[in-house]
């Protein structure tokens, strides 16, 4: 009798164990979730395997309430709060929007007014990176954001700043700190962004006014900023000497943009770095992430093409075609998708097509049956009741690009706090935004210069 094959052993072991663990269901439409991890918060830090691909220079990022946090975090907003604020962002983002012609992949723009106030609300924010400015390299802890465009930290002197934990840079004790002329070609851009400010003794004032109504203003500068072990010289920045509202609620010091626009972080490091950068994000506040500028692109099995718009350049979109629930397709007619979307970091929830939406909390129910249903939440309207259970059972999730770019989401970027983690937009015709909670533990890899994004899973 011929020998049975290790590797056909090994098939024949997996599929007992799915049967066993799963009384019959297969492995890949359910994932196991301990029911304490959906509440408890802990207070130590882990250090679980960080692996950020190849290439560039990378930087920890870290959740700005958890105990990773390098700096101490007041107490932080409930979930109710954070969805409240998570809705301002969303609503902000579709407005900038609602005059494209094509939605988020289209670069043959109509007319569009642009609106007032630019920039989003900050207090979706979660995710930030330690750098140093200015020679000697003063620290500062900043807020990192896919959604905006210029960089700024709290400067001396300060007329009007929110307490942090760092020092306030000082422009006085850098040798390498430069304020831009009002005539400088940096002015000049800053101008044709909307968000150039005047003048104030010959030199180039800015202001970034986001969707919460908060104001910050100041000098625009460059100096040297420290990433890691790597330097970039001449980083383009605003020196805030003054802001309203509620503009940082916590204790850090500015905001890092990572958008498509001419004078965020990506863009300016292009030609150092490369045009392409990468994070990911932890599946909890207690484990670190990274940032990684000039992230190796050819790591990257599975790819989506990037879509820009030339009216509303600091976004970068993305089409999602389908969504898996159990391993199954569900019934989406494709139309239903073509407003497109985006990748943003700043979003908290994933904002999908109502009729998208509705297939998808239909089919999450149909596989949470044993669950009792419980009372909706804010802007979450599928949920459980997990009382006395120790683990749970849920359908796996997986959203599908165009190129046939597969993602399966984690289990804790499907349910939040008992949750379906998703929620629908008014209509199918308003664009989609995929969230940060959706893209935990994922490397998401903004590809500019190939115009794509990347996906690798467990990398954080």
């Amino acid at each position: 009798m011929a020998s049975i094959p290790k590797l056909v052993i090994l098939l024949l072991c997996t599929c007992l164990h799915t049967l066993l663990a799963h009384g019959g269901d297969d492995l890949r439409t359910y994932k196991v979730l301990h029911a304490g991890a959906l509440k408890s918060a802990t207070v130590n830090c882990s250090q679980p395997q960080v692996t950020p691909s190849s290439g560039g220079v990378t930087v920890p990022l870290h959740h700005r309430h958890g105990p990773c946090s390098p700096v101490p975090s007041k107490k932080a907003p409930t979930l109710e709060e954070m969805l409240r604020r998570d809705e301002l962002r969303a609503a902000y983002i579709t407005r900038k929007y609602s005059g494209v012609k094509g939605g988020a992949g289209d670069v043959e723009q109509s007319d569009v007014t642009v609106p007032t106030t630019l920039g989003t609300s900050l207090g979706t924010l979660e995710y930030l990176i330690t750098v140093g400015i200015g020679s000697p390299a003063m620290t500062q802890t900043m807020l990192i954001d896919t959604g905006s465009d210029v960089s700024w930290v709290q400067c001396k002197p300060c007329s009007q700043c929110h307490s942090q934990a760092d020092s306030l840079f000082d422009p006085s004790s850098s040798s390498t700190y430069s304020p831009f002329s009002c005539s400088s070609a940096a002015c000049a851009q800053l101008r044709q962004s909307h968000e150039g400010n005047g003048c104030s003794g010959s030199q180039c004032q800015y202001m970034v006014k986001y969707g919460d109504g908060s104001i910050g203003a100041g000098t625009y500068s460059s100096d040297k900023l420290a990433l890691g072990s790597s330097a970039v010289n001449n980083f383009q920045f605003g020196c805030s000497q003054s802001e309203s509202g509620n503009l940082l609620e916590d204790q850090t010091d500015g905001l890092m943009g990572l958008g498509g626009g001419a004078e965020s972080l990506a863009t300016q490091t292009a030609g150092t770095f490369g045009k392409a950068f990468s994070y990911c994000l932890p599946p909890t506040s207690s484990s670190p992430g990274f940032l990684t500028l000039g992230a190796s692109t050819s790591s990257f099995i599975v790819k989506t093409p990037m879509l820009r718009s030339s009216e509303v350049p600091s976004y970068y979109g993305v089409r999602l075609q389908a969504i898996r629930v159990g391993g199954r397709q569900l019934s989406i007619p494709a139309s239903v998708f073509s407003a497109g979307s985006i990748m943003d970091s700043g979003t908290i929830i994933t904002r999908l097509p109502s009729t998208a939406y509705s297939a998808l909390s239909s089919a999450f129910k149909a596989g949470m049956k044993k669950y009792p249903p419980a009372q909706p939440m804010g802007i979450f309207d599928t949920c459980f009741d997990f009382s006395g259970q120790s683990t749970i059972n849920i359908p796996t999730v997986s959203l599908v690009f165009s190129g046939g770019a597969v993602v399966d989401l984690v289990s804790d970027g499907i349910i939040l706090d008992s949750c379906l983690a998703f929620a629908a937009n008014s209509d199918d015709s308003s664009l989609g935004i995929i969230g940060n909670v959706q893209q935990r533990t994922i490397e998401v890899l903004y590809d500019v210069g190939g115009g794509s994004f990347g996906f690798k899973a467990g990398a954080c």
